[in-house]
């Protein structure tokens, strides 16, 4: 499994499934929405996204030898 999300999208990705989660606490079936944002945390915490493997994007910095 080569890693693909750097520092700052898995800073993204864990605030914008945090806010995703909290309609878990809203009324009605908005909240099912909530369990949407299982698939940022999941990918912030592995470090690897599928969607950008397959386009072949890597927000990784690498350092220069």
């Amino acid at each position: 499994m080569k890693l693909n999300v750097g520092i700052t999208d898995r800073f993204i990705r864990t605030m914008l499934g945090f806010a995703l989660l909290s309609l878990l606490l809203m009324p009605g079936n908005a909240r099912w929405l909530g369990l949407l944002g299982l698939i940022p945390l999941l990918t912030a915490l592995v470090g690897m996204c599928p969607l950008y493997t397959l386009l072949g994007v890597d927000t990784r910095k690498r350092k220069a030898h």
